[in-house]
């Protein structure tokens, strides 16, 4: 008997939670029974309606909205109110994937009572949880997220936030005691609350390392396959752009598709074929 309620997305039988709101639980069962979860990036409520209804599990409301939408050059120029925004509109057509905001740049770093105001901010706006960079040093701040009944969701290996004391975009957690130091980060952010930890840019047998350690769930984006969940940005994964990052797999070419709509709509109007008389309103 199939485990999808009438609501669910048509073409997919395997859904954790059978069609119903995913929330943290579900997201223990499926590491439980070794389902792998999905991941993606939305930051409209356009784009995320139809995540929603092809069956990811979750929607990330990324600060990588800085370098997809906004034209910056990294995720450090991203301001709360502009993840604000994005998650209230992420949050508006979903139906069931949970949705997951970051917490941007300079909104958590002072502490916990810091970390509270603009975790709240986004829970307000949608959000379900809200994940943070950094290892033990935050710790103290998923504890008070945590403990407020924030689910919280860590980010170790690569954090695209302190790129520039990383030295660039660099695989992170190379060598046995930058894995040792990486797998304590991740005990403790456990140890303090956090649902889940995001592996960025990490090799393959750490992420399985960590994976096998913890009991909540791992999210892999160039952490190889072992990883509970995998996560892409959205425009990466779709081909919307020339930007082709290692770990990435274009799945299908929207920006080529989207610029030849545009293109074919152009040349519509300039030799009068659009609009044609079934597209106006005749007396």
């Amino acid at each position: 008997m199939s485990d999808v309620s009438p609501g669910a997305p048509s073409g997919a039988p395997d859904l954790i939670g059978g069609g119903r709101p995913v929330r943290v639980h579900h997201l223990r069962q499926a590491k439980a029974s070794g389902a792998r979860l999905t991941m993606i990036t939305a930051y409209d409520a356009l784009t995320a309606r139809i995540f929603d209804e092809a069956g990811m599990d979750m929607l990330l409301v990324g600060d990588s909205i800085g370098n997809v939408m906004l034209g910056h050059s990294s995720t450090l120029q991203v301001r709360l109110e502009e993840i604000e925004v994005a998650t209230r509109a992420v949050a508006s057509a979903v139906t069931r994937a949970m949705v997951v905001a970051d917490l941007p740049f300079g909104t958590y770093e002072a502490g916990p009572a810091q970390a509270l105001d603009s975790a709240a901010a986004l829970l307000r706006a949608g959000a379900n949880a809200v994940k943070l960079e950094g290892g033990a040093p935050r710790a103290q701040s998923v504890r008070a997220l945590s403990q407020a009944g924030i689910p919280v969701v860590g980010h170790l290996g690569f954090t695209p936030q302190s790129v520039n004391s990383l030295g660039g975009f660099r695989v992170q957690g190379r060598g046995q005691e930058a894995g040792d130091k990486l797998l304590q980060d991740a005990l403790a952010l456990e140890e303090a609350g956090a649902i889940g930890l995001v592996l960025e840019m990490v090799p393959s047998d750490l992420a399985q390392r960590v994976t096998q350690a913890l009991s909540g769930t791992t999210i892999g984006i160039g952490a190889g396959p072992h990883c509970d969940a995998q996560v892409l940005v959205w425009a990466d994964m779709a081909g919307m752009t020339d930007w082709r990052p290692r770990f990435a797999k274009q799945f299908g070419q929207v920006g080529q598709a989207l610029h030849q709509a545009v293109q074919d709509y152009g040349q519509a109007v300039r030799e009068g074929s659009f609009p044609a008389p079934e597209h106006g309103f005749e007396q």
